[in-house]
């Protein structure tokens, strides 16, 4: 018997099936995954042991398609929604959950069909339209911006490292794995300054600009803790005392456990603009600080860094999520599904 996570595409949601699972495989119960080819799915979890099973299919987005092209997504995942019977079949599958993302379609529909318990959880506070669509049928939605409430799935280190901010001596620019030129930009642009007002910098650009931007600051002769990509981000995290980044949901709720305050910029062409309702339920509750890309003047937000009451934010950011999500969810998960542990 097993219980089979999907969903997939991006980091974020990736994050959340990692979470869950690892507290899964804790309490000695089976997992299969069910993702994508496409998306970094296979990047994170083919050949892992984190999962007892996985499987990619050839799954893709339909709501960025129109015409003929979002017809035929769409008869893939009902086709792909089938094959996903013999994955059931064969792993005894007893209970899903979705994390989201086009890749949860084929086993998520599959769920619904055949009845088997189905969970989803929710990482933005924009739900997205398929689960809009499938929320009805699940025994649990999980949400951190809705009730009932769930705390966000957070890794245990990130609270581990928290801290309160006293004053802004480092500041961590998050520009992702991947990178978001805007936010290497902008730290390019604002570096000279900062660091003349003795603010040390942290620069996380991803690795497609990680030449062009250890260039820049070496030419420039700017010390800056620049990286592309790091398996100890917490570590670096927990050395800053603000941070300027994107606001998707994993980044955003990690932040809060380590009680680091932040100027989100958040990227203007995510899905139903979840970037900007995510830093807006901070910002509702005066944590957070939000800038639209097209409304930053490099002097405004270089105004707006050394007038962060960091020691005010900090303090509360503690209260705004609690520890153990993963195990939350998991225990809910297990009693509405019936599930006996090992």
């Amino acid at each position: 018997m097993s219980i089979l996570i999907t969903g997939g595409g991006t980091g974020g949601h990736l994050i959340i099936a990692k979470t869950i699972a690892l507290e899964l495989k804790k309490r000695g119960i089976k997992t299969v995954f069910v993702g994508s080819t496409n998306g970094q799915d296979k990047k994170w979890f083919e050949g892992s042991n984190i999962f007892d099973k996985t499987y990619f299919l050839q799954s893709s987005g339909v709501v960025n398609k129109s015409g003929l092209a979002k017809f035929n997504s769409l008869f893939n995942i009902l086709k792909l929604s089938f094959k996903c019977k013999d994955i059931f079949k064969n792993e005894g599958v007893e209970a899903v959950l979705s994390v989201g993302g086009y890749s949860s379609s084929p086993a998520s529909f599959w769920a619904v069909f055949s009845k088997t318990p189905f969970f989803i959880h929710e990482q933005n506070a924009m739900i997205g339209r398929l689960n809009k669509l499938l929320k009805p049928f699940a025994k649990s939605f999980y949400s951190s911006y809705e009730e009932p409430k769930f705390d966000y799935p957070i890794n245990e280190i990130f609270f581990q490292k928290a801290r309160i901010r006293q004053n802004l001596n480092t500041i961590i620019f998050l520009g992702g794995s991947q990178g978001a030129k805007f936010i290497n930009n902008l730290a390019m642009q604002i570096a000279p300054n900062l660091l003349e007002r003795e603010i040390k910098i942290v620069h996380q650009c991803g690795g497609n600009d990680f030449e062009k931007v250890s260039k820049f600051y070496k030419e420039k002769r700017l010390d800056v803790d620049v990286f592309d990509f790091s398996l100890n981000l917490a570590s670096k995290i927990e050395q800053a005392d603000l941070c300027v980044g994107r606001s998707g949901a994993s980044t955003l709720w990690e932040l809060c456990a380590n009680q680091l305050p932040a100027i989100f910029i958040p990227f203007p062409y995510a899905a139903n603009d979840h970037q900007f309702y995510n830093a807006k339920f901070l910002q509702d509750m005066g944590l957070c600080k939000i800038f639209r890309e097209s409304g930053i003047e490099n002097e405004k937000i270089i105004d707006e860094i050394l007038n962060y009451d960091v020691n005010l934010v900090s303090q509360n950011l503690a209260k705004v999520v609690g520890k153990n999500g993963g195990e939350k969810i998991v225990d809910d998960m297990l009693k509405k599904a019936k599930f006996k542990e090992v």
